[in-house]
């Protein structure tokens, strides 16, 4: 075996939202910490391909694991977004019954919602009507979820990663861990590039924590890769809709939604494929009609709007109805699985959840003397984001006033900015989850080659690397 180049505290694998969150909790101790990613950047994987949606709770099962983080992080994550910049709207949702079969199970998700200490209010199909006069016949009823909104799906991980980067967490990307051996109160974490050794380890490796497990010894669940294919309609199409209209959940999906974004658009999906292969992110023709054909059921008037983009996330579904956290103490390590979608809701209570994990172990816990914060660029439509807008910051810096995104109206200074920034796009797919630019009606069209010669000119990739990666 190689000489170990590191030593740390704590290693966490996966650098989602998750894992980033974990990383940041644990920033807040004198520790020595690293988080290790296979992919080039942080909330590359499902992160980034959710459906945006900050979750109650309502519909988890009552009593579970997933029902009790969800409700502690919740009030947390309120918070944190309105501290360090996170866009969230409380737009309210809608439970939507469209057939008998899915209204007799209103009593029962109204029932189990109680439990979870959230209170859904019937409404009749003239009320709903009322609420929302756009929405297709055939509506019996349904239930008022108050307190369910949309949120950034990307900036969460971004803020956890940079909070937890300026409070010296070390970050390795492109690391992905092959095997793992253990010797006397220390791991071995062998990667390509180099092995590194911690005293604990933190398996958030999402779609990827199955195998982790297995390489710990264990075969306690199996992540089969659940295709979510969702289709964003051009920002005119917003003003159709006011509040997130769920389906009636079945066992395997929380079904096809219609919901506004934070970005200004209109989200239909997703849909439930289980596949073998979990790289298969690919969208399809059969995905796409049975989407379509939802839409012209629930919002008949998207069947008028034009579409900006279609993509597909992959959710780590397990044989489990519950998320899957193991300490197991003799080896220093702590299993963090099976985080389904409502993992970015429930993100900052898992990280508590596993500080609390390490305390029942009797790791040595002592908080720093500073802990520093920040304030991330904020992309969301709700509030002024653009300093692109803001005369005095144009003065300062003429870059802001130099408009390179026409469609999402981001700025040269901006992506400056973000280029600069602790965790700096390594890549176009990472400047648009930071900026939003390349993200609007021309997918890029117009402004990727301006954005490439900035990156190649900032960055450490040429620009015939970096066009390499978009392809």
């Amino acid at each position: 075996m190689e000489t170990p180049q590191a030593t740390y505290d704590v290693a966490i694998i996966g650098g989602g939202v998750v894992g980033t969150a974990i990383a940041r909790e644990l920033a807040q101790y004198r520790l020595n910490i690293v988080l290790l990613e296979a992919g080039p950047d942080v909330g590359v994987g499902t992160s980034k391909a959710n459906t945006a949606l900050f979750h109650t709770g309502f519909d988890a099962p009552p009593g579970s694991l997933e029902a009790r983080l969800l409700k502690r992080s919740i009030k947390r994550l309120k918070c944190y977004a309105q501290e360090v910049g996170i866009p969230i709207e409380y737009t309210g949702g809608i439970l939507v019954a469209w057939n008998q079969e899915q209204l007799t199970k209103l009593p029962a998700l109204q029932n189990d919602a109680q439990k979870n200490g959230e209170t859904l209010h019937p409404l009749t199909a003239g009320q709903i009507y009322q609420k929302e006069p756009r929405l297709g016949p055939g509506v019996l009823g349904g239930l008022m979820v108050k307190e369910e909104g949309i949120i950034c799906p990307f900036t969460p991980p971004l803020a956890f990663a940079t909070q937890a980067k300026i409070n010296g967490v070390d970050f390795l990307f492109n690391h992905l861990v092959t095997n793992i051996t253990q010797g006397e109160n220390i791991t071995y974490l062998a990667c390509q590039q180099k092995t590194i050794n911690a005293i604990w380890v933190i398996n958030s490796a999402g779609l990827y924590s199955d195998k982790i497990d297995h390489l710990f010894g264990y075969k306690r669940f199996k992540v089969t890769a659940r295709r979510g294919q969702l289709i964003i309609y051009d920002k005119a199409s917003r003003s159709l809709l006011s509040h997130i209209i769920l389906p009636v959940p079945t066992q395997t999906t929380k079904g096809v939604m219609v919901c506004p974004t934070v970005f200004g658009n209109l989200l239909l999906g997703p849909t439930a494929e289980d596949l073998p292969n979990k790289h298969d992110t690919a969208t399809t023709h059969d995905g796409y009609m049975s989407l379509q054909k939802m839409g012209r059921q629930i919002l008949p008037a998207l069947q008028q709007e034009e579409i900006t983009a279609t993509y597909s996330g992959l959710r780590a579904a397990t044989q489990h109805k519950d998320y899957q956290i193991h300490l197991d103490e003799k080896q220093h390590y702590i299993c963090v699985g099976g985080i389904r979608s409502t993992g970015l809701s429930s993100s900052m209570g898992i990280a508590e959840y596993v500080v609390d994990l390490l305390r029942e172990a009797n790791v040595t816990l002592q908080p720093t003397e500073t802990f520093k914060t920040i304030t991330m660029p904020y992309i969301g439509e709700d509030r002024q984001r653009k300093v692109s807008h803001n005369p005095y910051r144009i003065k300062q810096n003429p870059d802001y006033g130099r408009i390179l995104c026409h469609c999402e109206e981001v700025s040269r200074g901006e992506i400056i900015d973000a280029m600069n920034s602790p965790l700096p796009p390594p890549n176009l797919d990472g400047l648009r989850r930071r900026t939003r630019c390349l993200q609007g009606r021309c997918q890029g069209f117009y402004c990727t080659a301006e954005l490439v010669e900035i990156m190649a000119q900032w960055g450490s990739m040429s620009k015939h690397e970096l066009l390499a990666i978009n392809q």
